[in-house]
């Protein structure tokens, strides 16, 4: 009986042996038909299976995907006319618009450059491309149902290997190759310009490096205003003076020379150099749009030459991103004989106010409100300059200004203030246009908006490029665990992701300055699109380089405190982000 039991556990013990190798078999040939679409080497090796072409194929997928949503998306809203009955549904098709565009101007680029463009572009736009086409069609798909269109519509664009293409394209390893690449030198660029627009770009950038970066952190934590001396040499080095043309004192050297002028002055600082030229611009804007010869003749030369500091007064306590409702008070009035406008209202977030010369004013000529847009016109108001956080200004025969300013986390050097007027008198000749210029101000307000817009697009990379630098050379610099932070995977994949995010930023913002210079009114919703997703894109790098620092992101010494608290402002101003999406972008998008 002992041999015997003896004899069946040795019988059972082979047949478990036996089912352990048949195991192993078949693992080793699931191995082997995986190894079929994964080349030797694994994940390691996916970052070099596809081509730029690749990329191509599946962004023209997203493009069609997002195209057939955009003419649902038209058709259900009236083309735009009843876009407040589908508010969440326009902004979803909208943003995936805008990744999308994203990813199509960076591979644009690509396909472009010239031999000598840095190894990492063509990665960066296929890394993009996988991301974001990705991501626009996961956004589109939550709607299908009520675009009313199949409900395998996302599954036919993506079919024909377009989804496992995304895959690859965004695979982890290829942003770890990116992140390895940037971390080495996180100043490199990839967007390829030409010789004059690189010169402008290294000549502001050694400018801002050399006088603005070393005072940025002090004007931040004492909330300083910005000193003299930055407008003064920005003034000398003709920055005031970009979109002004040539007859007027000005360089008119283009919308993309402007964007990176702001970018390399915001990558110093947001707000005490990176914002100095954005008034000035929406108000050169606007002359231009709708200024008599003679308006331009008096204000453009000043503005130019940095003599007139320029504050621009569109927001109300109670109005916002609502424009059109805006319900300070310019009424026709005399004084000592000479004929002009009595302005009474409080006005809000009016940026520079105290120091500036002069305050570009929307206000309501004609009383009645049911008019809306057509109601408003735009002064210039003039004032005496102030460097305090509270002014008061009172003219001869009691009209009276005063400003306060706001208290706010970040974005601290420019100051912006809630102002209250009572009975200021303003001359007849500073209402924009003058008679000709009476209830037009609203339009001519936004001819400079765009150009504001196209100009915060610029600061958003100024200010995601500062985050990226410090960032990289934090995680060189960290030793944890006997070895730098840079050496980990994770850390090498989040800084390829915000090197790759930036670089779309800047070439949808560069493209949308391009088109700009072509026809600025039909550029204006591009304009408003880059915005849109570069605010975006700074914000989540911003935080994405406090997190790498760890506990010492949340130091003030370290400088990427200040960018994340400064970065939160980009998508409030210039048109806070919804309002952005639905009343601007998708408006145009939706009205074909």
């Amino acid at each position: 009986m002992l041999v015997q039991a003896a004899m069946l556990v040795q019988a059972a013990m082979l047949v478990q042996a036996a089912m352990l190798v048949l195991a192993a078999m078949l693992v080793l040939a699931a191995m082997l038909v995986l190894a079929e679409d994964d080349p030797p080497g694994g994940s390691a090796d996916v970052s070099q299976r596809l081509t730029l072409e690749d990329a191509r194929k599946c962004l023209d997928a997203g493009q069609e995907l997002g195209k057939s949503c955009l003419v649902a998306a038209r058709k259900l809203t009236e083309a735009g006319a009843k876009i407040d009955d589908h508010q969440v549904l326009v902004e979803r098709v909208v943003y995936a618009e805008a990744e999308i565009a994203a990813a199509r101007e960076l591979v644009k680029y690509a396909e472009s450059a010239p031999a000598s463009a840095p190894e990492m572009l063509a990665p960066m736009a296929m890394a993009a491309t996988g991301e974001l086409v990705q991501s626009a069609c996961n956004r589109l798909e939550t709607v299908i149902d009520d675009l009313g269109l199949p409900e395998d519509a996302v599954d036919q664009a993506l079919g024909g290997g377009i989804r496992r293409a995304l895959r690859d394209l965004a695979h982890e390893s290829r942003f770890r190759e990116i992140g390895r690449w940037i971390a080495a030198d996180p100043k490199r660029n990839v967007i390829v310009l030409d010789e004059t627009e690189e010169q402008i770009r290294a000549s502001v950038r050694e400018f801002a490096d050399r006088e603005v970066a070393p005072h940025a952190e002090r004007i931040h934590r004492h909330d300083e205003l910005v000193p003299e001396e930055f407008i003064e040499k920005i003034s000398e080095l003709g920055y005031f003076g970009l979109s002004v043309p040539e007859q007027y004192g000005g360089h008119e050297m283009g919308n993309l020379s402007m964007v990176l002028t702001t970018e390399e002055l915001s990558r110093a600082s947001l707000a005490a150099a990176g914002s100095l030229i954005t008034r000035p611009e929406i108000l050169t804007k606007a002359l231009l749009s709708g200024g008599t010869d003679k308006q331009k003749e008096d204000w453009l030369p000043k503005i130019a030459a940095g003599e007139l500091m320029v504050a621009i007064s569109v927001t109300e306590p109670n109005i916002g991103s609502d424009v059109a409702s805006v319900k300070c008070k310019a009424e026709p009035r005399e004084k000592d004989g000479k004929p002009g406008y009595v302005i009474n209202g409080a006005k809000a977030w009016c940026t520079f106010a105290g120091r500036a010369n002069i305050i570009a004013l929307l206000a309501r000529t004609d009383p009645d409100l049911s008019k809306g847009a057509k109601g408003l016109s735009l002064f210039v108001v003039p004032k005496d300059t102030f460097d305090g956080h509270e002014f008061e200004i009172v003219q001869p025969g009691g009209g009276k200004l005063t400003g306060k300013a706001d208290v706010t986390i970040g974005y601290r050097g420019m100051h912006s203030y809630t102002l209250s007027f009572e009975d200021y008198f303003v001359p007849a000749e500073n209402l924009l246009g003058e008679e000709a210029g009476a209830g037009r101000g609203f339009y001519m307000q936004m001819a400079g908006f765009a150009a504001g817009r196209l100009q915060t697009a610029g600061r958003a990379c100024g200010l995601a490029q500062a985050a990226l630098e410090v960032s990289a050379a934090y995680a060189v610099d960290r030793v944890q665990f006997k070895k730098p932070i840079v050496d980990f995977q994770l850390t090498q994949f989040k800084l390829g992701r915000m090197a790759t995010k930036l670089a779309a930023s800047r070439a949808m913002s560069y493209a949308a300055a391009l088109a700009m210079d072509e026809d600025e009114r039909k550029a204006a919703p591009q304009a408003a699109q880059a915005k849109l997703y570069t605010c975006d894109v700074a914000v989540e790098l911003t935080q994405e380089g406090q997190l790498l620092h760890g506990g010492w992101g949340y130091a003030e010494e370290y400088a990427i405190s200040r960018y994340v608290v400064d970065a939160l402002v980009l998508p409030i101003f210039e048109g806070v982000k919804p309002t952005l999406e639905l009343k601007v972008v998708g408006r145009a998008m939706l009205a074909g």
